[in-house]
C-alpha cells in the first residue's frame, strides 16, 4: 500500500514571528487523517492548541494568524503545557510509525523544540528514545520542489492548495493549513509515482533533497547578499553552540526594537517647540535602542562589526561599503 492510502498525521504550528529560535507557539494542530476524510468527518479527530506565548505578539504575526496578545493572555494555556502536549502527539504517532505530514517541516519541529528545550522539557528525539530527527514526516514543500523542479511561481501552500486542486478554506488557521497539507502531500505522492516508496525511504530521500534545495537557494540569494544562509537541515534544525549564542543575540535585538517602538515618519516631523525635555529624551533613547538593534542585525548578519564602528585599521582591512562595492 501507498503511504497517501494509508493514515497520516497533519501538524502546524502558527506562531509569533519567523525565527525559528525566538518564535513562541501561539496556536497548534494536530489533525488525524485516513484516505476518504474531509473536514467534516475529522471534526472530532482534529486537536487544536491556543497558548499563552508570554510575550507580546508581534503586529506582523497578528495579520497573519489574527490571534492577538490579549485573546492569548485571555484564553491561551500555558505555553508549557501545549508544547508538552503537541510533542506527546506527534511521539505516540511517529512511535508507531504513522508518517507527520508538515509543510515546510523544518520551521514547525525547530519551533516546537525550543519550546520544549525552553521550558526543560523532553525533546521529540528524547520522547522517541532516539539521537536521529524524527520521522518519518513527509513535507510537500520538499516533495513538490523536487518533484517538479522547474514550474514557476510561489511554493507556498495556498499556492500549492491552487496548483493540486486542494481547498483551503481558512488559511493561516492551524487545523485548515495542517489538512491542506495533507490533502495536498496526497496529490503529490499520487501525481508522481516515483515517491511511491515506504514511508522511512522517502524520510530520508527528503534529508537529501531538503539539503540540496537550501544550497541552490542559498546561492540564488547570495548574487544579491553575499551574507545570506539557508538552512539545510531538515526535518530539524540541531541546537549548536553557536546558533544557542545567535538566539540570544536576535532576543537581544528583537527586544531593542521594541523598545525603541516604531520608526518615527520623516514626513510627520514635531516644530522644536512642541518637544519637551521629556519627550526629547524618549526620541533619544528610541534612537539609542534603534541604532544598537540595527548594528546587532549587520553583526549577525555579516559576521562583521558594521562599518560606523569600526577602528582605522579594520576598516583598512575590510574596506568601506563604497569601496567593496566597486
Amino acid at each position: 500500500m501507498s503511504w497517501f492510502n494509508e493514515p497520516l498525521l497533519g501538524f502546524d504550528l502558527e506562531t509569533t514571528g519567523v525565527n525559528v529560535e525566538t518564535a513562541r507557539i501561539v496556536t497548534g494542530a494536530a489533525v488525524d487523517w485516513k484516505p476518504g476524510d474531509n473536514v467534516d468527518t475529522l471534526a472530532d479527530r482534529s486537536r487544536m492548541w491556543l497558548a499563552n506565548p508570554g510575550v507580546r505578539i508581534p503586529e506582523e504575526a497578528i495579520k497573519v494568524h489574527g490571534i492577538t496578545t490579549e485573546q492569548a493572555r485571555a484564553n491561551g494555556r500555558p505555553a508549557a503545557q501545549v508544547a508538552d502536549e503537541i510533542a506527546d502527539v506527534l511521539a505516540v504517532n511517529l512511535a508507531t510509525g504513522i508518517p507527520v505530514v508538515a509543510m515546510n517541516g523544518r520551521y514547525d519541529f525547530t519551533v516546537l523544540d525550543r519550546e520544549l528545550r525552553r521550558y526543560q522539557l523532553p525533546t521529540l528525539q528524547q520522547r522517541l528514545g532516539s539521537e536521529t530527527t524524527p520521522g518519518p514526516v513527509i513535507d510537500p514543500f520538499i516533495l513538490d520542489k523536487q518533484a517538479d523542479k522547474y514550474r514557476r511561481g510561489s511554493r507556498k501552500l495556498e499556492a500549492l492548495a491552487v496548483h493540486y486542486g486542494v481547498t483551503l478554506a481558512a488559511a493561516h488557521t492551524a487545523d485548515a493549513d495542517a489538512l491542506a497539507a495533507i490533502e495536498v502531500a496526497v496529490a503529490i505522492g499520487e501525481k508522481f509515482p516515483q515517491l511511491n516508496v515506504h514511508p522511512q525511504q522517502l524520510h530520508v530521500w527528503q534529508i537529501r533533497w531538503a539539503t540540496e534545495q537550501a544550497a541552490s537557494f542559498q546561492e540564488y540569494l547570495r548574487k544579491t547578499d553575499p551574507h545570506a544562509v539557508i538552512d539545510s537541515e531538515w526535518p530539524l534544525v540541531p541546537l549548536t553552540p553557536e546558533r544557542k549564542v545567535r538566539a540570544v543575540m536576535t532576543d537581544l535585538v528583537e527586544r531593542w526594537e521594541q523598545m525603541a517602538g516604531p520608526a518615527p515618519d520623516p514626513n510627520e516631523g514635531l516644530l522644536v517647540d512642541e518637544v519637551t525635555p521629556a519627550e526629547s529624551a524618549r526620541i533619544e533613547r528610541a534612537h539609542t535602542y534603534r541604532t544598537a538593534a540595527s548594528d546587532l542585525r549587520d553583526v549577525l548578519r555579516t559576521g562583521q562589526i558594521p562599518h560606523p564602528l569600526m577602528t582605522d585599521a579594520e576598516l583598512e582591512q575590510h574596506g568601506t561599503p563604497k569601496e567593496n562595492a566597486s
